[in-house]
């Protein structure tokens, strides 16, 4: 005699790799199509890259004639320019110092990332970092030797470009995204003709006039860094685009939690600063981390105005006679650097957005 239970057919599997290949990757004819065609892709394409990139390179040449008797990739190119790439123009004895500072950089904004350093003794280690950085990179004080910043370079500089664009271009977009919502007409319309005029042209024209066409109106005599005067540009030019995004963010508030703000007799900045904003900022965190990505890539553009970042940096170790032709090292290898470091923002938006609960379920 069988139960209820035993004459009821078995379970479907929902649950395991199979399961999970067949809801994902085979769900509909098209999807099994596409996902053989990415498995044949992959397949043709990788082996050959593991043969150059592994196989058949060389990691230990000392002439790039042994490199290309090799057939595979010159590793020993990189090993040989690497400090080139990485610090530019330093000079060579005291690149321990950019090292450093690269270091401090990236530690100060690892912490800024870490709710455990939200408060106020976060700024006093950015203004102390700073203050070091600025320290090791100059010199000229506590027995170091004096660098102009012509001869900085490399990842660096890099990330000083990046830093320094990102930290201050935020507040002034906000202003700016803020001023565009005001009821002002005189401040409405500048931050609008403002926004429209630097979105309208390309960051390449803008580090252009920075560069060749401001000095020519500047009074006879007086002059302004060239590195400054990049740093400038690009703050201004992502001010511009992160106030449209910080505008759209705005504008997805609900009219309530302004009439709410307005209720409790909140001034202006208290209603922003308190009720408003931290909304509309959690809204566009997306958005807003794909234009810190941007701007940091961006960054390269510099190359145009003659700053050793780090592609010129680069583009000037391949012109070394001794080592021709290695240019697909070179730039494979700082394309690994740009993807740590964008992959990382990117990772870290993510659980940030899993943190704030910012996501919206249907």
């Amino acid at each position: 005699m069988t139960t209820a239970t035993e004459s009821l057919p078995p379970p479907t599997s929902t649950t395991g790799p199979i399961a999970w290949m067949r809801e994902r990757l085979f769900a509909t004819p098209l999807n099994a199509i596409l996902t053989i065609l990415s498995v044949w892709l992959v397949l043709m394409a990788f082996p050959p890259f593991i043969e150059w990139a592994l196989i058949k390179a060389n990691f230990t040449a000392s002439t790039y004639q042994e490199c290309r008797a090799s057939g595979g990739a010159c590793w020993a190119f990189i090993g040989q320019k690497y400090r080139l790439i990485l610090f530019g123009l330093y000079p060579y004895d005291e690149q321990w110092r950019p090292l450093i500072a690269a270091i401090l950089l990236v530690a100060m904004i690892v912490m800024s990332c870490m709710p455990r350093f939200w408060n106020l003794s976060l700024l006093g280690i950015w203004v102390g970092g700073l203050i070091a950085v600025a320290v090791l990179m100059w010199g000229g004080v506590l027995g170091l030797r004096y660098v102009e910043n012509t001869q900085w370079g490399g990842l660096p500089l890099t990330l000083i470009l990046a830093t320094f664009g990102i930290a201050l271009a935020f507040p002034f977009g906000v202003l700016l995204a803020l001023g565009r919502r005001s009821r002002m007409p005189a401040i409405k319309t500048l931050c609008i003709m403002y926004i429209e005029l630097i979105r309208g042209v390309p960051l390449i024209s803008m580090l252009f006039m920075s560069s060749v066409m401001l000095p020519l109106f500047l009074p006879e005599g007086f002059s302004i860094d060239k590195l400054l005067r990049a740093q400038i540009a690009i703050i201004m030019f992502a001010a511009a685009y992160l106030a449209e995004v910080v505008r759209g963010g705005l504008q997805a508030i609900p009219k309530g939690q302004y009439e709410g703000a307005d209720s409790l007799g909140l001034s202006y900045a208290q209603k922003m600063g308190f009720v408003i904003l931290p909304q509309a900022l959690k809204i566009v965190i997306p958005p807003l981390v794909s234009l810190f990505i941007a701007v940091f890539k961006d960054t390269s553009l510099v190359v145009i105005i003659g700053i050793y970042d780090l592609m010129q940096s680069t583009k000037v170790s391949l012109t070394d006679p001794a080592w021709r032709g290695f240019s697909i090292e070179a730039y494979v290898f700082v394309s690994a650097i740009y993807f740590i470091f964008c992959f990382s923002i990117s990772k870290y938006s993510q659980s940030l957005e899993q943190r704030l609960a910012t996501g919206h379920k249907r």
